[in-house]
C-alpha cells in the first residue's frame, strides 16, 4: 500500500489546473480609464457599479457581452472604498465621511451627494482608508477605519483602527477597537458582522474575525480614543508583548481571537474583501462558504466556518490564483459569477497588471476538493466534493498534520511558533465515501492545524486540486455524547 501511495504521489506532483474549473474573464475599460477598483455593487436593474481609488464611479452596461461599456457616474470623490445601494441611494465611504448619492433623472449621472456622517477627523496620513459600508440587521451602517502609517500632519486623531456604527440619521458610535488594516467588512447570512485584517505589528498573520460589540482586536494604536464618552464599553488594557495570541485574553478580558488565521503565503498574504456564497450551486459545490480576495497574491481564498462551543472557527483553503492583479473587492454578479476589483498601487501584487476588473465563473465541472473540515472531540471529519478511493483514504500515511500558533507582539508579523506534529492514529471512511473521520493525537486549542492530504485520491485515482487545509482550532467540541 505505501509503495502504491508513493507512486501515485509522484504521478500527481502537479495538480489539475484551477482554470479548468473556474474561468477568469477580464473587463476592458475605455482608453484612458485607470480602473483601480475599490468598490463594487449591483444596481437594482442588475448592472454593476464600480468605484475607483481615484474617486470615480462607473456604471457598467452590457457587462456580460464581449464589449461592456463604462459610463461615468461621478468623479472627484475622495478614495471611495465601498458602495452600498439602498432605497434609491448609493451609500459610500470616503476618506473623511460616510456619504450617499443618487441619480434623480435616470441618465446614469449623479445628481445629488449628501454627507451622512463625518464625526471622525483625519490626520492627513496616506493610509487612513475607511472600508464599507455594510448594513446591519438593525438598519445601521458599519464601517472599519485603517490606522495611519507614518506622518500625521494634522495630528493624532481618534477612531482609527475601529469599527464604527452610524445610524441613518448620522449618529456615530464606536463599537470595536484594536483593528490594524481592516480591508474587508461583510455581514454573514445570519446577520453577524465579520472583518478581515492584514499582517503587521500586533497582527501575527492575516485573519478573519467576528466583530463583537466592545471587542478589542489586539492593536493598541487607538486605545487612547476609548477615554472619549462615545466609547461606552470597558476600556481595553494595553496588550502584553511577546506572548502567544491565545494567551492575551488572560490579561486583556475584551481581547478577541480570530475565527480563522490565514497562514502567511501558504494561504494568501493580504486579505481584503469577502462574500458568502449564496448562489444555490451556481458557483460550484461550496454554497454557504466564504470567498476572500487576497491583494498580494492576486488570488481568491475559500473559507469554511463552523461554531464550536459558542465560538466561530474553521478552515481556509487556496482556491484560485494567477489573477491579473491584487484583489481588494469581491461581489457577486447576480448570475453566479464573482466580480473581482483589483489594484496594486502602494500595495505590491503578484499580478501582471496594475489594476483591473475581472469575473470568476464556474465552468460546471466539479473539482476534487476538501469541501468541509469539521472539528471532532478526537480529530477532524473531512468532507469531499467527490467520492474518494477508500483504500487510499484509509491509510494513515495519506494524511499528515502540523500545528503552530502566532505571537502577539509589536514586531511586524509573526513566525509560526511552538510547532508540533499531531499524529493521525486512525481513519474511518463513510459508506458513501464522501467523508473521512480522522483520529488525531496531539490536538491543541488556540493553534492552527495544517492538514496535508497528499495521499488522498478520488474514486478514479485523481489527486486533490488543493491538498492543504489550515484549520484554526479555537475550541475542541465537547466530549460528552
Amino acid at each position: 500500500m505505501i509503495a502504491t501511495l508513493l507512486a501515485l504521489a509522484l504521478q500527481a506532483a502537479t495538480p489539475d489546473d484551477e482554470a479548468r474549473y473556474y474561468r477568469v474573464e477580464a473587463f476592458e475599460p475605455p482608453p484612458g480609464v485607470v480602473l483601480e477598483v475599490s468598490g463594487i455593487a449591483l444596481l437594482p436593474d442588475g448592472r454593476p457599479l464600480v468605484s475607483t481609488r481615484r474617486g470615480q464611479v462607473f456604471v457598467v452596461d452590457d457587462a456580460w457581452s464581449a464589449k461592456p461599456s463604462f459610463k461615468l457616474f461621478v468623479e472627484g470623490l475622495q478614495e471611495p472604498m465601498g458602495l452600498l445601494p439602498k432605497d434609491g441611494w448609493i451609500y459610500l465611504t470616503q476618506r473623511g465621511e460616510l456619504s450617499r448619492m443618487r441619480d434623480v433623472d435616470g441618465d446614469d449621472r449623479m445628481d445629488e451627494l449628501e454627507t451622512i456622517c463625518d464625526a471622525w477627523k483625519i490626520s492627513g496620513n496616506y493610509h487612513e482608508y475607511n472600508f464599507g459600508p455594510v448594513l446591519g440587521d438593525d438598519g445601521n451602517f458599519w464601517i472599519t477605519t485603517n490606522r495611519p502609517f507614518g506622518d500625521e500632519p494634522f495630528g493624532h486623531q481618534k477612531w482609527r483602527g475601529f469599527a464604527l456604527r452610524v445610524t441613518p440619521s448620522g449618529e456615530m458610535k464606536p463599537m470595536c477597537c484594536g483593528l490594524r488594516s481592516p480591508a474587508g467588512i461583510t455581514k454573514s447570512p445570519w446577520g453577524e458582522l465579520f472583518y478581515t485584517d492584514n499582517q503587521g505589528e500586533w497582527v501575527g498573520t492575516g485573519k478573519l474575525s467576528q466583530l463583537v460589540d466592545g471587542g478589542f482586536f489586539g492593536h493598541p494604536w487607538g486605545i487612547f480614543s476609548c477615554a472619549d464618552p462615545l466609547w461606552t464599553f470597558a476600556k481595553p488594557c494595553e496588550p502584553p508583548n511577546e506572548v502567544e495570541c491565545f494567551k492575551v485574553r488572560a490579561q486583556c478580558p475584551t481581547y478577541e481571537l480570530p475565527a480563522v488565521w490565514f497562514p502567511y503565503d501558504k494561504v494568501g498574504r493580504s486579505q481584503c474583501g469577502f462574500v458568502w456564497d449564496q448562489n444555490g450551486g451556481k458557483f460550484g459545490p461550496f454554497d454557504g462558504q466564504l470567498f476572500v480576495g487576497d491583494q498580494y497574491q492576486a488570488s481568491v481564498i475559500r473559507v469554511f466556518l463552523e461554531k464550536v462551543r459558542g465560538r466561530w472557527q474553521g478552515a481556509c483553503f487556496p482556491f484560485r490564483k494567477n489573477l491579473q492583479c491584487g484583489v481588494i473587492r469581491v461581489a457577486w454578479d447576480g448570475r453566479g459569477g464573482l466580480l473581482l476589483g483589483e489594484t496594486d498601487r502602494g500595495w505590491g501584487s503578484l499580478g501582471t497588471k496594475p489594476w483591473g476588473l475581472e469575473r470568476l465563473v464556474w465552468t460546471g465541472e466539479t473539482p476534487f476538493e476538501i469541501r468541509e473540515m469539521h472539528a471532532t472531540p478526537d480529530g477532524f471529519e473531512v468532507v469531499f466534493t467527490r467520492p474518494v478511493d477508500g483504500d487510499a483514504c484509509s491509510a494513515t500515511a495519506s494524511w499528515s498534520f502540523e500545528s503552530y500558533t502566532y505571537m502577539h507582539h509589536e514586531g511586524y508579523g509573526s513566525d509560526e511558533t511552538d510547532r508540533a506534529t499531531p499524529i493521525v492514529r486512525a481513519t474511518e471512511v463513510s459508506a458513501d465515501r464522501t467523508r473521512v473521520r480522522l483520529v488525531v493525537e496531539g490536538l491543541r486549542e488556540g493553534y492552527v492545524h495544517e492538514l496535508h492530504a497528499d495521499g488522498v485520491r478520488d474514486e478514479h485515482g485523481a489527486p486533490l486540486l488543493h491538498a492543504r487545509a489550515c484549520y484554526t482550532l479555537n475550541r475542541l467540541p465537547d466530549r460528552a455524547p
